[in-house]
């Protein structure tokens, strides 16, 4: 039973490998057909539509077939709880890429962003890539510690819709209403992608320790306090016999 069990799980987790490549592969041509207003990319997106959906409905096959099997270890148990979650968070990063490729495709021949806005999508476009580069390798190789650091390129993305936000609702906006709502929905659907990429960071955590990220991040500040304490004691110590 425990070798179907593992055979299942590792099964598992290698579909959330693709499911990651997949969410990857549409956020980049995405963000291609919106920087360089170019129609194939944003076609190519949709046209992966199917396979994603293939892809959702077998993980959340296999959750079943895990979860209906009898006594699963403590760690095999919150590996399938997190996989769920992480199942979820992909589905919605790809379908962020289609609502890019779709509004890419309706300016189509033209930009759906201002020149003079054009960095900032670059920017974000980048950030997501790397933040989900970075879920893969925890995925392969779970680290709590890296999953953990995740929150701060979210920092950066957060920073750039806040500003962009500010900058359509500005009286000095110079390209109309419709560019203004499409600047802003544009820039929320790269904030959520980021979002998401936190979400499995933080399923991450919880595989590896099984705490939340807040009471990781406590544990740990705990953790450093004591031994900070050791060290002054060692260190009083070792003067005071010398």
């Amino acid at each position: 039973m425990r070798t179907v069990y593992r055979q299942l799980l590792d099964t598992f987790s290698h579909d959330l490998i693709l499911y990651c490549d997949l969410a990857d592969k549409a956020m980049t041509m995405a963000s291609t057909a919106l920087t360089k207003a170019e129609l194939q990319p944003a076609e190519d997106v949709l046209g992966l539509s199917d396979h994603a959906e293939e892809l959702r409905q077998r993980c959340e096959d296999r959750a079943v077939d895990l979860l209906a099997l009898e006594n699963p270890m403590a760690r095999d148990l919150r590996q399938v709880v997190s996989s769920i979650y992480i199942v979820q968070d992909f589905d919605r990063m790809f379908k962020l890429s289609c609502h890019i490729a779709k509004l890419a495709r309706r300016r189509h021949p033209n930009r759906a962003v201002p020149a003079d806005v054009q960095g900032f999508f670059d920017e974000m476009a980048r950030l997501c890539a790397h933040m989900l580069s970075e879920v893969r390798d925890i995925l392969v190789v779970p680290d709590e510690d890296k999953a953990i650091t995740m929150d701060a390129e979210d920092d950066a993305v957060d920073d750039i819709n806040a500003h962009l936000n500010s900058l359509v609702t500005n009286r000095t906006w110079e390209h109309g209403t419709r560019s203004a709502v499409e600047v802003a929905l544009l820039s929320r659907y790269y904030e959520r992608y980021a979002d998401h990429c936190v979400n499995v960071a933080t399923q991450v955590v919880y595989l590896v320790t099984g705490l939340r990220s807040e009471e990781y991040l406590e544990r740990r500040k705990e953790e450093q306090a004591e031994a900070e304490v050791a060290a002054k004691f060692q260190e009083l110590e070792r003067r005071f016999r010398g």
